[in-house]
């Protein structure tokens, strides 16, 4: 079933996503496009019933305010503007935190229907991806993270065996995490998964890098590098599925909005990339990814899997990574789930990880002075990723918790919680 979409243009607002996830709430389809969409572009979209263009403080680049194209107007689309000075918009608001007015632009002047759900998303994406990939095969990078996952479920249900599946360890994974993906995808779902252990390569190619953004380009590159060599081994490699989603395309920068980080499927694919790219949930948010992945069937402890970023624990080792720090991320991040699972904060808090830095401070362990890193726990929770408030943990979960870590972690001895929310900071800390 084809479902209505309103199409907001992105003229420099900050509240693009908070606008789309609202009239996504009244049950009907919304995407976000650029200021300069053109018309051949827009008519390419499927049951548009209406436009806003929504302004903001981002609407001057480079000096010069940014406008639609004229040519847009002659469409006699329904059209609303919010913060964007428009003669040709018979309603034009300063701003829309009002749902009745939101509420009359899509159902009574759009005539929009309120068949927005994951069950018809899911139909609309199995027909494109059996359209798209027709008799060809799709290559899949599973991480066993929720995105991949729920990807991994979509495809399967559209084209079947025609899926491929490589899971690369590429050294920077969570505690036993790849031994878990192979148990559930291989023994447990029979997935048509090949393991790839590329850990010393990957190590190798971060050697002494400490820049995040050339860490996460590096991972990202080398990801692909290494699927297309498992592809050469294969036939009939045509396509790479990637679980790409919303927050990952906005946070890597729009035509009004800056940067904030690139993300591995997003800013560091290879300009000589050998494959079609099959993204079925890159207009969803995190929370719609999960309820796209309970209506495909998967398990609840799959859905609600701790999120995990695509660089891994790359990320969490700030500065150029050494294996002694990686150790000590991967050996203080089992202990926090750990210990969150036995308080059943684990079903509470939304994404809890720890970081280890690149500098020491003086410490005593063992009747003796210590020059050692510190372990940095932080806990947050979202609704869409797009912005996070801290967890207040309690004071007796957290003393044990730093008890283990400094008791149990070679070269640690400093604890400390973050209590940043997002904004000002982001959720990871590179």
């Amino acid at each position: 079933m084809k479902q209505d979409m309103i199409v907001i243009l992105d003229l420099g607002s900050t509240e693009n996503t908070v606008l789309a996830r609202q009239i996504r709430d009244l049950g009907v389809y919304s995407e976000i496009h650029p200021h300069d969409i053109t018309v051949e572009e827009l008519k390419k979209l499927d049951n548009v019933k209406g436009i806003i263009l929504n302004g903001g403080e981002n609407r001057i680049v480079d000096g010069a305010a940014v406008e639609i194209r004229p040519e847009l107007y002659d469409l006699e689309y329904p059209m609303i503007s919010i913060d964007y000075p428009s003669s040709k918009c018979d309603t034009q608001l300063k701003e829309l935190p009002d749902e009745a007015a939101l509420k009359q632009f899509v159902f009574e002047i759009c005539k929009a229907e309120a068949n927005w759900n994951m069950k018809n998303f899911i139909e609309d994406q199995v027909e494109l991806i059996r359209r798209q990939v027709g008799d060809g095969k799709v290559l899949l990078a599973l991480s066993g993270g929720v995105d991949s996952s729920v990807v991994a479920a979509m495809l399967i249900k559209a084209i079947g065996q025609q899926l491929v599946c490589v899971h690369v360890n590429h050294g920077l994974m969570r505690k036993n995490e790849s031994e878990s993906v192979v148990q559930v995808f291989r023994d447990q779902l029979h997935a048509n998964l090949i393991y790839v252990d590329a850990s010393e390569r990957f190590l190798g190619k971060l050697e002494n890098v400490a820049d995040p953004e050339q860490k996460r380009k590096i991972i990202g590159g080398e990801f692909i590098r290494v699927f297309e060599e498992e592809a050469r081994k294969l036939e009939g490699i045509e396509f790479l599925g990637q679980g790409t989603i919303y927050p990952d395309i906005i946070e890597s920068g729009t035509k009004t909005a800056k940067m904030v980080k690139s993300h591995h499927n997003v800013g560091g694919l290879p300009e000589d990339l050998q494959f079609k790219l099959v993204e079925p949930l890159k207009q969803l948010f995190k929370d719609e990814v999960r309820a796209c992945g309970v209506e495909l069937g998967l398990p609840h402890s799959m859905v609600y899997r701790q999120p995990f970023p695509g660089p891994g624990l790359g990320v969490r080792c700030l500065g150029a990574i050494t294996r002694d720090r990686l150790e000590a991320v991967r050996e203080s991040d089992a202990i926090l789930r750990e210990e969150f699972e036995k308080a059943g904060l684990d079903k509470k808090v939304w994404q809890y990880f720890t970081v280890v830095p690149d500098f020491k401070s003086v410490g005593v362990k063992n009747n003796a002075r210590s020059f050692d890193y510190m372990v940095i726990i932080r806990a947050i929770n979202t609704i869409d990723a797009m912005s996070a408030t801290i967890e207040r943990i309690d004071w007796d979960v957290l003393q044990r918790i730093t008890e283990r870590i400094l008791a149990e972690v070679e070269n640690v001895n400093r604890v400390c919680y973050d209590m940043s929310p997002k904004p000002p900071a982001t959720i990871e800390f590179e």
